[in-house]
């Protein structure tokens, strides 16, 4: 990997397509908290770019997949990964029915009962982000607290989408 310095093997700007349409309050603050904790700290290199960053990504939805557009900051292109969503769909799924029960929780459950959903939706979302880090393999070089930050917003593309 080029520049294994923060400056050059990382994000400075993330954008999710907003063609897909807003989401609940709830899911958008996800998204705003997962965009600006992802450009504060982040690992991501494209494979084979060896000129290097930062760079900025445009995730989006196309056809029922999920498409990393990455540019330099300067805005020339650099490469577009197109990942098929098929291995995500279970985990986003179930991701998404754990939420629903840890956001109603928190307006009405015992705290050790909003731990214990909280716990199943951590570990649903290390899947996915597991899942994410072997999909890029090859593609991107991510870390797993990035990959965690990505996986949220692939998530949020799918509440919206």
């Amino acid at each position: 990997m080029v520049g294994t310095g923060a400056d050059t093997s990382r994000l400075t700007d993330v954008e999710l397509d907003e063609s897909v349409g807003r989401a609940t309050p709830d899911i958008e603050h996800e998204r705003a908290v997962a965009i600006f904790d992802l450009v504060e700290e982040n690992r991501f290199h494209p494979v084979g770019d060896d000129q290097g960053g930062p760079y900025k990504l445009k995730l989006s939805l196309v056809d029922s997949r999920l498409v990393f557009a990455i540019a330099r900051e300067s805005g020339e292109a650099v490469v577009t990964h197109i990942l098929s969503l098929t291995p995500f769909r279970r985990i986003v799924k179930d991701y998404f029915l754990i939420c629903e029960s840890y956001y109603d929780a928190i307006r009405s459950a015992t705290p050790s009962q909003i731990e214990a959903i909280d716990m199943g939706r951590r570990g649903l979302h290390n899947e996915g982000s597991q899942t994410l880090m072997d999909r890029l393999e090859g593609k991107i070089e991510v870390d797993f607290d990035t990959a965690r930050r990505l996986f949220t917003l692939v998530c949020v593309l799918h509440w919206r989408g």
